[in-house]
């Protein structure tokens, strides 16, 4: 007998089995974000939720946190099944708490997020939806950072511009480590071995087919930023070294140069010695040219010191990091 119209068919009315639904993962770093977790979780859950046929896991990196971030995270894999929690044995640093987390993350595609929502959480169906068109990477654009201070402001645009030019690779412009990434983008930066990582270059060096999406960056939902001017300088210089031996190559320049003018100096020093006799010149200008040369010389020491330590350090190959212990469940699909 043919189902009226209005009759309502319990075999599609069931909840759909997403048992083999891909899996989206999203990574979040944490240090000391107590504060700002809780307000992270209730603006992120409704929308991981409401990604269709799709499963989704939130993977926690605790580095190293001395505040309530860790007690928090483990009382919140209890209540929900998709958060699992990383705990790192000290504090190693964002970069390789990013790695910690993508070597951890077991979905089809990875998505890096801030716990300090500066980056809105609106914006990952989005990401997703490009995903599904068939990009393997999505990487979220800041178009407007006018929540930061003028000087961080004007400070990113000068790396990124610096960074361009001493380079072979094309680091997207205003683009943070907010990004949708395949499957086997993530693979291929776990397999890169590092242990100096600068990664948002190494998402830009894997390449792959990549589509970006634009948004206004916000202000911290709460707490306050970890990255000091001392430490973004410090991120800067990694960022070019790792990627670019041009500032060596400089130097090699810089001494052509000197050596060249000191070259016509003595030329025009033994003319003029021949033409008008033995003079005897000014100590003052010496002692300017001997702290100016020594100074370029310690300039130059320097900068191949840094080459020689990031050298070093790959040396050893030592592991990035230490996990102290596992936390968590099983992903979850779309809930009603």
């Amino acid at each position: 007998m043919p189902k009226d119209s209005n009759e309502i068919d319990l075999e599609t009315w069931a909840e759909p089995d997403l048992s083999s639904a891909p899996l989206v993962s999203l990574v979040v770093p944490c240090f000391n974000e107590a504060e700002v977790l809780p307000i992270f979780l209730a603006r992120m859950r409704p929308i991981l939720r409401d990604l269709s046929g799709l499963r989704h896991e939130i993977v926690f990196v605790n580095d190293g946190s001395t505040d309530g971030t860790l007690p928090f995270l483990i009382a919140e894999t209890v209540l929900d099944p998709a958060i699992r929690v990383v705990d790192l044995s000290r504090n190693f640093g964002k970069e390789a708490a990013l790695s910690a987390g993508l070597a951890e993350a077991r979905g089809d595609a990875v998505i890096p997020f801030d716990a300090d929502l500066q980056d809105p959480p609106d914006l990952i169906p989005r990401l997703v939806e490009r995903w599904r068109e068939g990009f393997e990477v999505v990487i979220a654009r800041r178009v407007d950072r006018s929540c930061d201070g003028f000087l961080k402001r004007e400070t990113a645009n000068a790396f990124y511009r610096l960074h361009g030019r001493m380079t072979d690779i094309d680091l997207p412009e205003n683009a943070g480590d907010f990004r949708l990434m395949d499957r086997r983008v993530v693979d291929a930066l776990n397999a890169m071995p590092e242990s100096c990582r600068f990664m948002k270059g190494l998402f830009a060096w894997a390449g792959f087919r990549t589509a970006s999406v634009d948004y206004v960056r916000q202000p911290r939902a709460a707490g306050r930023s970890k990255f000091s001017g001392w430490k973004l300088w410090n991120f800067a210089l990694e960022g070019i070294t790792s990627f670019s031996t041009l500032p060596l190559r400089i130097w090699t320049y810089a001494g052509f140069l000197v050596a060249a003018g000191a070259l016509v100096y003595a030329l025009a020093v033994a003319v003029r010695t021949l033409a008008f006799g033995v003079d005897v010149p000014g100590y003052a200008s010496l002692a300017v040219l001997i702290l100016l040369f020594g100074g370029l010389q310690m300039i130059g020491m320097g900068m191949i010191g840094e080459y020689v330590g990031r050298i070093y350090m790959e040396s050893k190959r030592r592991p990035l990091y230490f996990v102290r212990a596992r936390f968590g469940g099983e992903p979850t699909g779309e809930r009603s």
